[in-house]
């Protein structure tokens, strides 16, 4: 089981000194957060890419249906190379919020679910490689020659991770079919008599989920082994909190234990915390 963080609030320089403090404490990955306007996610990345040589680089998630899918391509891939093969996406329709629909319409759950799949087939091309074309609803590519960047270090692609969401007692699960096909998945529980954040879900409905993402993935003749699955906990606050250690999670199929730390404030006193937090080093058992 590797172990990761999120960093809820830093600018650019204070992400990077975090990922310095991670990689010197034995954490296996750190993350950052796609801000419709605010702190640059893939350039905070890059800038964290200079100064580290091991840990891994990764959104917890980018929201692609608000992407163009080639800039994102041109992002993540800088991010790669500038790493030597370090980088991570997450990916998902993003959650609306004030930050996002202050500057851009909500064009509806299906436009974006539509948004998400095509944009990420056109990130994969482009990562793969010329020729490339293809012809959507929302996208549409032909081949080019023209300045193109090198490829990225991480073959086909840098790891995309997906959020696969299961609605208990649904017969089709769309979204979970999608994160089979990718390189991750991001578990989320919908339980509609626990609103709020975070994802509801035990050891028991973990460990279904992802049974039928390996059944899926097996139906594609896709292979299990490499196949990331993320366990997002709270092991200091409140924002999810589980029962168990990181080994009982890992028995159930886990691959990541990432420390989403949200509950703790912006300014100097979270940012302290954080790193206090990243001091420790990653959760035993």
């Amino acid at each position: 089981m590797r172990c990761g963080f999120v960093v809820p609030y830093a600018d650019s320089r204070q992400f990077a000194e975090l990922a310095q403090v991670g990689e010197a404490h034995g954490w296996d990955g750190i993350f950052t957060w796609e801000a419709v306007f605010g702190v640059d996610a893939w350039v905070t990345l890059g800038a964290a890419a200079m100064v580290t040589e091991r840990i891994r680089l990764g959104t917890l998630l980018t929201p692609v249906p608000r992407w163009r899918p080639w800039d994102l391509a041109s992002r993540v891939g800088t991010v790669d190379r500038l790493s030597a093969g370090r980088a991570i996406m997450g990916a998902g329709l993003g959650a609306l919020h004030d930050g996002w629909t202050a500057f851009e319409a909500d064009e509806g759950r299906r436009v974006r679910a539509q948004k998400l799949d095509e944009g990420l087939a056109v990130f994969d091309g482009l990562m793969r490689g010329q020729p490339f074309s293809f012809e959507g609803t929302h996208y549409s590519a032909r081949p080019t020659d023209f300045m193109l960047p090198p490829p990225p270090v991480q073959r086909p692609r840098p790891p995309v991770w997906v959020v696969g969401a299961y609605v208990p007692g649904q017969h089709r699960q769309p979204s979970l079919a999608r994160a089979a096909r990718w390189d991750g998945l991001l578990p989320y529980v919908v339980d509609r008599t626990q609103p709020g954040p975070g994802s509801h879900y035990d050891l028991d409905s973990f460990a279904e989920v992802v049974g039928l993402v390996r059944a899926e993935r097996e139906r594609l003749e896709l292979p299990w082994e490499g196949y990331d699955v993320v366990v997002e906990a709270d092991s200091s606050g409140e924002f999810a909190q589980l029962e168990g250690t990181p080994a009982d999670w890992e028995q159930a199929g886990g691959t990541w234990w990432v420390e989403s730390w949200w509950g703790v404030p912006a300014g100097p006193e979270g940012l302290a915390e954080v790193r206090r937090r990243v001091e420790a080093g990653p959760p035993g058992g």
